[in-house]
């Protein structure tokens, strides 16, 4: 265990446990925009950052979701040096996604009502991967990356895959500013993410007559569990 002092209180915490969750434990609020407990931490959105000063008296700025605590160090989370980048941040963030409602509400709790930075306007995308992360780690598709990704002026950094990409809709609930888009109508869920979208069949309950899942998605789950698809032919409320 080490002691690190936040915003004048002393704590013990774990060994390269990250500032931003050892805050947290202790209802300590940082803004952030790109973490999201289910990935891992990225430092991407930069809205998170923290003044440290380390034992040894050296001071800077670490963005608080990848830095981890060390025996002494004290942390700000909100001096006049965080506040002051983190604005800078949030006007950046104001360039990419100039009409994201989750961007405007951080900008109005921190009095920024304009950024000087050229408007990109990837419809909402802050580029804050978080859809990379969800995809990768938790459904295990892998279907969204940086790879192949366009190098044209404006355009996003990343690329879905529609062939690995099972419809499960994960990337659509961890956005935090909504540029991805999910709608289900009839036998046909669409996606649609800055730039692109895609449809895909749903697969239909043979008692219920109910569409319930995308069927890449009921292919993905036969093909890891060994079991055929007709096992997967009723929805989860018909097979009880």
């Amino acid at each position: 265990m080490v002691k690190i002092t936040i915003d004048g209180r002393e704590f013990e915490a774990k060994e390269k446990a990250k500032v931003l969750d050892v805050a947290r434990a202790h209802n300590i609020q940082i803004q952030t925009l790109c973490g999201h407990e289910s990935v891992s931490p990225y430092g991407n959105c930069r809205l998170c950052l923290v003044e440290i000063t380390t034992k040894d008296g050296k001071n800077r700025l670490v963005p608080s979701c990848i830095s981890a605590v060390d025996d002494g160090m004290v942390v700000k989370t909100n001096s006049e040096k965080v506040i002051a980048e983190r604005k800078v941040s949030i006007q950046r963030l104001m360039a990419r996604a100039p009409q994201s409602e989750a961007i405007k509400d951080i900008a109005k709790k921190y009095g920024v009502d304009s950024t000087p930075f050229p408007l990109e306007d990837h419809r909402n995308c802050v580029l804050c991967s978080l859809c990379i992360r969800v995809c990768a780690e938790i459904v295990g598709a892998n279907a969204i990356s940086k790879i192949n990704r366009s190098t044209e002026p404006g355009a996003l950094p990343y690329t879905v895959n529609f062939e690995a990409c099972i419809a499960c809709g994960s990337c659509v609930f961890i956005c935090p500013t909504n540029a991805i888009k999910l709608a289900d109508e009839g036998d046909t869920r669409t996606i649609s993410w800055p730039y692109q979208k895609k449809e895909f069949k749903m697969a239909k309950c043979t008692n219920c007559g109910r569409y319930w899942a995308p069927l890449q998605q009921v292919e993905n789950l036969a093909k890891k569990s060994g079991q055929p698809m007709s096992y997967f032919d009723k929805c989860m409320e018909c097979r009880g």
